[in-house]
């Protein structure tokens, strides 16, 4: 245990300190957040906390977060590529998007009740029996916020290119229910993507520490493309190598 929590042994003094002074300031945003989260939900009314949540989180971190393109004015359906955990809080502070997660995140319960806040939708892959009951769960989110992401690569890439699509993420997504948009999104971190990215052998945790240590800070795009139209959206299958091109067209120009 003590070896998988490893922390990175590079950073500096000055770097553990803006490592100590962030996490507190994320520690402090979540406990304001959550009566506010809870006292709206009591109330019946639109919840804007873990949108403010995840926002704050991107800000403290040092991140600047700027929209290109335009997302539709109506529900929408998010196919975004995948590089940090930074993605989560820029999508969110740009859209207010739930998110789709595979089952196996809520095994942990801290992480499982701050994603169950934001109407998370978990992906049970290798369980078809449940994917009606994902369907439910998916048109529950999008009424909630108007918009669901899911990262099909299932796992981090460098930035720099892309993973293969799982289509199998995309199964509580077929039949694609009445009036949903299906959007591709480039999350982009320009020429530092490798640097934050999450990938390899590289502890969550570690990352995590290497990022909030950061002096300088970060910018990312975050890039709407065209909506996928006709026969791309005939099935999981077409609707993944469709965003897929569209992402890598994307990151090529």
């Amino acid at each position: 245990m003590a070896a998988t929590l490893a922390m990175p042994r590079s950073l500096s003094l000055r770097a553990w300190a803006r490592v100590a002074v962030r996490i507190a300031a994320m520690a402090v945003l979540l406990l304001i957040c959550v009566p506010f989260y809870y006292i709206y939900r009591l109330l019946g009314i639109a919840n804007p906390w873990p949108r403010i949540f995840l926002a704050g989180v991107a800000a403290i971190a040092g991140v600047a977060v700027k929209a290109k393109g335009h997302k539709p004015a109506g529900p929408v359906f998010l196919i975004a590529n995948h590089v940090s955990w930074l993605d989560i809080p820029a999508l969110s502070h740009i859209t207010g998007t739930a998110f789709v997660g595979h089952d196996g995140l809520a095994s942990m319960p801290l992480l499982k009740w701050l994603c169950a806040m934001n109407d998370t939708v978990f992906v049970a892959r290798h369980d078809r029996a449940s994917v009606a009951d994902q369907v439910e769960q998916v048109r529950a989110a999008l009424a909630d916020t108007h918009a669901l992401a899911i990262f099909p690569e299932g796992t981090t890439s460098d930035g720099t290119g892309l993973l293969p699509f799982k289509s199998s993420l995309l199964s509580a997504f077929e039949p694609l229910p009445e009036g949903i948009a299906v959007q591709p999104v480039l999350l982009n971190y320009g020429p530092e993507a490798a640097q934050i990215a999450w990938i390899g052998v590289e502890h969550g945790l570690d990352n995590f520490l290497r990022i909030v240590a950061r002096r300088r800070p970060l910018q990312v795009t975050v890039e709407f493309l065209p909506p996928l139209a006709g026969e791309q959206l005939a099935n999981r299958k077409t609707m993944a190598q469709a965003a897929r091109e569209a992402i890598l067209r994307a990151l090529a120009g």
